[in-house]
């Protein structure tokens, strides 16, 4: 997948889809939300403070709203309706981050499956050919090598959702080369040979490899390093959260790329949205949810 006009285009082709808003009590989400609606990527829930829904400015005509007086009390409804199969797709709105994870993975209400959940960014970058993944940049601090399988096994399952059918996944590192005082690239060591041995399927698995060697064909001449994933990655899998959050971060605000994100490894999938994100980066995520759901 290229671009997110293509992302746009899919999510026409499967939507809609029953889209449940976890605290709509912002402008920018119901905005998001309507434009979804009217491109026919959803049929939407919104669950929150009426009042203040009504009251934006915003035509929400002809959507579906529930009641909810505080953020805590509409993340539970909005996840036991998710969860009770009468949505698709979860979207975080205008609550804290704790806040609406605690009601995801609630053991009774919550959207749990046993599987690690973990954060996916999606940047479309200028200088590069196609969509690039990034995880886990919002979710798992520091993974172990038992965390980071599950990460790559939810990251190849999302990527093959969106119609890449298979995947190639670099696993980063600052070289190329397994040191044991570099934790990292053991894992990264690891993981590659038992993607070679067929015990994690599906795609094709390189690392560590350090970042240049992942999205550029000439860094890879130059240091004559050959693989299949080198220069074309698809998903970056990272060592921690700070590193995946600052790549992601430096594509968007040095480089000009678009984002969104997803999480991944929930019944359903998750689109948890930052707070300052804008219309269209919400759109993008909701189009993200679409597709894969």
């Amino acid at each position: 997948m290229r671009n997110f006009e293509e992302l746009h285009e899919l999510a026409k082709e499967k939507g809609p889809k029953k889209l449940v808003v976890a605290s709509a009590d912002h402008k920018n989400v119901i905005e998001a939300v309507v434009k979804a609606k009217e491109k026919g990527w959803v049929d939407p829930v919104l669950v929150g403070n009426k009042e203040f829904i009504e009251g934006t400015g915003i035509d929400v005509s002809g959507i579906e709203i529930v009641h909810r007086e505080t953020d805590k009390e509409a993340v539970i409804e909005a996840v036991k309706i998710v969860s009770s199969g009468n949505g698709d797709i979860l979207l975080k709105g205008f609550v804290s981050t704790s806040t609406f994870l605690k009601a995801v993975l609630d053991k009774e209400i919550g959207l749990r499956t046993g599987r690690i959940l973990s954060h996916i960014a999606v940047l479309q970058v200028p200088s590069y050919p196609k969509l690039l993944f990034i995880t886990d940049g919002g979710m798992n601090i520091r993974p172990d090598l038992r965390g980071k399988i599950e990460i790559v096994r939810n990251a190849v399952e999302f990527a093959q959702r969106l119609g890449i059918e298979y995947p190639k996944v670099g696993l980063l590192g600052a070289i190329e080369a397994v040191n044991p005082d570099m934790p990292e690239t053991m894992d990264a060591a690891e993981i590659s040979k038992m993607n070679e041995r067929g015990q994690i399927k599906g795609c094709v698995i390189d690392g560590p490899l350090a970042m240049d060697l992942l999205v550029s064909k000439e860094a890879c001449e130059i240091k004559k390093v050959k693989g299949e994933v080198c220069g074309d990655v698809d998903i970056v899998v990272v060592p921690d959260i700070v590193s995946g959050n600052g790549i992601a971060k430096a594509l968007i605000y040095l480089a000009g790329a678009k984002a969104c994100g997803i999480v991944w490894g929930a019944r359903k999938p998750v689109v948890m949205l930052s707070r300052a994100d804008d219309v269209e980066t919400k759109l993008n995520s909701i189009a993200l949810g679409v597709v894969a759901s």
